[in-house]
């Protein structure tokens, strides 16, 4: 059950990007597994793929793509990856591009491919082929919330969110839709993020606005430590709307908005965690550069003991001690190390404190969410990363996934 997430009601229509979903019978019948997201002509697209080495067909292809022509539609597929498939799964990428590209009158680098699901099986080719015309024939701007459905897999609940930002140029519109529950540990999880302004964005301010909002928010979200083969987060500007570049007075407003629609959007996926029944924050400050802050957060986030006490709503702070203990941090001296739950205070200077009350610890720990606050006292970086804790139910649906 996702902690605390409910299924948007509804998301505001970007102009000039019409999406359109179908049953393709990849996963099981009865359910959309394929969407397609077209762009008028003049849309800019900026992408934030994975890096893990074995980067599925259609990551590596529409890198390809967006590195030959200006893309203007995106065809998404659940509940196959098309990743460790060879030779074979690059030509498959390439085939769906095709087909769209002759049904939409595009040139074949037009338009980017993004699979998710399970790896190391081949895509059922026939299936998308049929089912690529039925997309095409059902674009609409009202779209995104069917498609945030179709693009799930493991997840509960659809994820999605929208923002309007008044600027001096005008009213400009922000949506985005993510996938992701498992396999979560972006790095730019198995998730997908697809989003959409209607300003008019040069194509390079885009792609920096992209990665400005991307370490905030996709990059500081784990569940598992897992990263996929299929990570992707695509920002598409349709240039329906008011212009804006890095150079315009409104720029750090556009840029601030995109970042909390992408930080929902994170966190969004870390409350979906496959089994999930605790966020939880981890909030570190006093590092001597973020970097630092990062890598403590990290670590305890990644320490199966912390997340396992966390599913039991046990306060075993010594576990939390331990992680930041073993974080990569050159020199770190416990002296400076402050550890609380929420505003309970637990360790102080590196000792435990004399007035902790482990019912009070206890009390936090059980709640659905909760934070915890780390200081290293070594500088005045910080940095928040989000995960959740580790079930039984974890367990149950990674042992079945295939089943």
């Amino acid at each position: 059950m996702a902690v605390n997430l409910r299924a948007p009601e509804a998301l505001i229509p970007i102009a000039g990007a019409r999406w359109a979903s179908t049953d393709a019978a990849i996963k099981k019948p009865g359910g959309d597994d394929m969407a397609l997201l077209v762009l008028d002509e003049g849309a800019t697209v900026a992408g934030v793929f994975t890096r893990n080495a074995f980067a599925a067909a259609p990551v590596a292809l529409a890198k390809h793509h967006m590195a030959c022509a200006a893309p203007r539609a995106l065809l998404i597929n659940s509940g196959n990856a098309n990743a460790g498939t060879g030779r074979e799964g690059e030509a498959d990428a390439a085939a769906c591009c095709a087909r769209v590209a002759e049904e939409l009158g595009l040139a074949a680098d037009q338009v980017l491919p993004f699979s998710t699901g399970v790896i190391g099986e081949k895509l059922p080719m026939s299936r998308l082929d049929n089912a690529i015309p039925r997309l095409t024939r059902a674009l609409d701007s009202h779209g995104w919330l069917a498609a945030a459905r179709a693009i799930m897999t493991t997840d509960t609940v659809p994820k999605g969110a929208s923002r309007r930002v008044r600027l001096e140029a005008g009213e400009l519109t922000l949506t985005g839709i993510a996938k992701g529950s498992g396999m979560i540990r972006p790095d730019m999880a198995t998730m997908l993020s697809f989003l959409a302004t209607d300003a008019a964005v040069p194509a390079a301010d885009l792609d920096l606005a992209l990665h400005a909002a991307v370490g905030a928010s996709f990059n500081s979200i784990t569940v598992d430590g897992d990263t996929s083969t299929n990570d992707a987060a695509m920002l598409c500007a349709t240039g329906a709307g008011a212009a804006l570049d890095r150079d315009h007075p409104d720029w750090p407003v556009f840029v601030a908005a995109l970042r909390d629609l992408m930080i929902e959007l994170a966190c969004a996926i870390v409350r979906d965690a496959e089994g999930a029944t605790r966020f939880i924050t981890l909030a570190v400050s006093g590092a001597a550069d973020a970097d630092e802050a990062r890598q403590v957060a990290f670590t305890v986030a990644h320490s199966p003991l912390f997340k396992t006490a966390a599913f039991a709503g046990d306060p075993n702070w010594g576990r939390i001690l331990a992680a930041v203990g073993r974080a990569p941090v050159a020199d770190l001296v416990i002296d400076g190390v402050d550890i609380a739950l929420d505003e309970v205070a637990v360790v102080a200077g590196g000792q435990p404190r004399e007035d902790y009350r482990e019912a009070d610890a206890a009390r936090v720990m059980s709640q659905p969410e909760f934070r915890v606050r780390i200081g290293l006292g070594r500088g005045e970086a910080t940095a928040t990363v989000w995960t959740s804790d580790l079930s039984y139910d974890y367990v149950r649906i990674n042992a079945e996934y295939r089943s």
